[in-house]
């Protein structure tokens, strides 16, 4: 049986990958701030609640902690993160964005999955395939937002694509350091969730598709690269 912890999936992405994950036979955990809606989430789909504050060191290492007592870890999906958006749901651009925006946002999007990684690698390294998946952007390409003919290029934010495109350094590092994992990062697409008010282009069954196939795949799979649905992303 494959143990399976997902980051923020009490809702979105990371509930829908959840799901899938369970269907797929996986032993789930929905990891969750708010324990309530963590219960909830996990009931509904048959998968295990556990209460992960990506921002805090003591909540990780207690989670870590109880799925080691539990058996131990094989697949790591780092969802959890935030957009940080302006009053009517608007991108906070180059004119308006603040240090102190910026270092809220890192601390979920880019230590959070440090911190998390930190805390349960020795439980993957016990694994005998040991997967992670590290929910990335389009946003984070480099070559994407330098291309005028690019969607990504015309998005005006700066906290979220660096964050991002830390979070793409982030899996290339990991995967060097640890062959033996597969680690990789996957852009999702456009999708609509509380995340970006919403404003998505397709629903979460078509974004959660391309985390559940890198979670699943197996030891002879890629590592150090970034995904989409149609294949491999350009840094």
């Amino acid at each position: 049986m494959t143990t399976t912890l997902v980051t923020g999936a009490n809702k979105g992405l990371g509930l829908e990958t959840a799901r899938r994950l369970v269907a797929a036979g996986h032993t789930v955990y929905v990891g969750s701030r708010d324990p309530e809606r963590g219960r909830r989430a996990a009931a509904e789909i048959g998968a295990r609640a556990i209460v992960v504050d990506v921002t805090d060191d003591a909540s990780v290492t207690a989670a870590s902690r109880t799925i080691e007592a539990e058996g131990g870890l094989d697949v790591l999906v780092n969802n959890a993160g935030i957009e940080g958006r302006g009053e009517g749901n608007s991108v906070i651009g180059a004119a308006e964005v603040t240090a102190g925006m910026m270092r809220e946002l890192f601390e979920t999007n880019v230590f959070g999955v440090v911190r998390v990684l930190h805390a349960f690698v020795p439980l993957l390294r016990r694994s005998a395939a040991p997967v992670v998946v590290n929910v990335s952007s389009g946003l984070a390409s480099l070559t994407g937002t330098t291309d005028p003919t690019s969607p990504a290029h015309a998005y005006p934010g700066v906290a979220y694509p660096a964050s991002k495109t830390a979070v793409n350094m982030i899996t290339v590092q990991y995967a060097k350091a640890f062959p033996g994992m597969r680690v990789n990062a996957v852009e999702p697409g456009f999708t609509a969730t509380d995340l970006n008010g919403n404003t998505g282009t397709q629903t979460v069954e078509e974004g959660a598709g391309i985390i559940v196939r890198m979670a699943r795949i197996g030891r002879d799979g890629p590592t150090g690269g970034f995904f989409d649905a149609a294949g491999p992303v350009p840094w």
